[in-house]
């Protein structure tokens, strides 16, 4: 499983007067990198967390490397993990989706009052998402149909919905503490893991097939890669850009039924700043905020990153004031994590 950055666009050729000799003498350091993408930075955040978490603590021991606490942190990266992933397919056309946190909250709101017992609750399971579904493609069609900078669009749904999560939670909190139908989702498990990991693993693999093993996958990078040129080769692009916003909507009303379901409850303020983690991750993982360029396994490791980070601050007993920090530290790291890599492709 590689977690580098991956590209549909043409394998560029070596210039005819390098030799074979000189091709041999990449260090292994940047060949490292490309293949291992962030994995050995998580490896070692895991290995930072576990020595501060002994040298802090009053007996010297560490609660970081627990079984139970690595559990804890696959629960807490779940829901981003799901998130990412849609996250992942927009940014992979050069685009980007600043309303999946407002998205997660409508879809939670609507499925929460769907399982109220004046409701149907037995559809409350659809309604996350289709909900879910139905955000995304309004953003989907303005983007695709209408040329809307992406941007733009998602920042004005972004307002938009929250505004309508709050108006259909009428200011508080929807709570229900008998959800047969999900209650599952957010508090079983199977075979001793938590069914919020597995769904985050099934979007995982769901979405390295589609983007690896399909036509559409290839039609995804090409768009990011080049629009025009993917217009000229015949590709839809408008078909393209609907469908990775709709799946973008799609997984954040799964993530809106991941959160209400482990809570029992929904409201408006429901995944405020959840797109920032979302970003962080795609961004972490080597999917280029230019687009045609990135994985899916990265932004699985992007994702675990920012849990890990999360989790070790909080051992710590550090304030979400100084997590905050650190979060937008990563993110602006990660952005030119990025513009380096967009150099060094350009300069080989």
């Amino acid at each position: 499983m590689t977690t580098g950055t991956e590209s549909a666009a043409a394998t560029v050729a070596k210039p005819a007067g390098e030799s074979s000799g000189q091709g041999t003498q990449v260090s292994f350091g940047r060949r490292a990198f490309e293949r291992l993408g962030m994995l050995p930075v998580l490896v070692v955040m895991y290995a930072l967390f576990y020595a501060l978490t002994i040298y802090y603590s009053d007996d010297g021991t560490s609660n970081f490397i627990t079984a139970a606490n690595n559990m804890n942190i696959l629960r807490q990266v779940a829901i981003n993990l799901v998130l990412a992933a849609g996250m992942t397919f927009v940014i992979l056309t050069g685009g980007i989706d600043l309303s999946v946190g407002s998205m997660l909250a409508v879809s939670a709101v609507l499925g929460m009052k769907m399982s109220l017992p004046t409701a149907i609750p037995e559809l409350s399971l659809p309604t996350f998402i289709l909900a879910g579904l139905l955000c995304g493609l309004i953003n989907g069609t303005m983007v695709a149909y209408f040329s809307i900078n992406p941007f733009v669009v998602t920042l004005g749904t972004m307002t938009a919905l929250r505004g309508a999560a709050y108006l259909l939670a009428d200011g508080t909190t929807v709570l229900n503490n008998n959800i047969p139908s999900f209650d599952w989702l957010g508090n079983g498990d199977f075979l001793a893991v938590p069914w919020l990991v597995w769904v985050a693993v099934a979007i995982a693999i769901l979405s390295w097939f589609i983007l690896r093993k399909t036509i559409l996958g290839l039609h995804i990078y090409a768009v990011g890669g080049n629009a025009q040129a993917a217009r000229l080769t015949g590709i839809k692009v408008a078909t393209v850009l609907l469908f990775v916003y709709a799946i973008n909507g799609l997984f954040s009303g799964i993530a809106g039924a991941m959160s209400s379901s482990r809570l029992y409850a929904a409201n408006g303020n429901w995944g405020v700043g959840y797109e920032l983690d979302a970003i962080a991750a795609v961004v972490l993982g080597g999917t280029s905020l230019n687009g045609g360029i990135g994985s899916i396994w990265g932004t699985v490791i992007g994702a675990m990153i920012i849990g890990v980070m999360n989790n070790g601050l909080t051992i710590l007993g550090l304030s979400s004031f100084w997590q905050y920090v650190a979060k937008g530290v990563v993110i602006v790291l990660a952005v030119l994590l990025d513009k380096w890599r967009q150099q060094h492709n350009s300069a080989n």
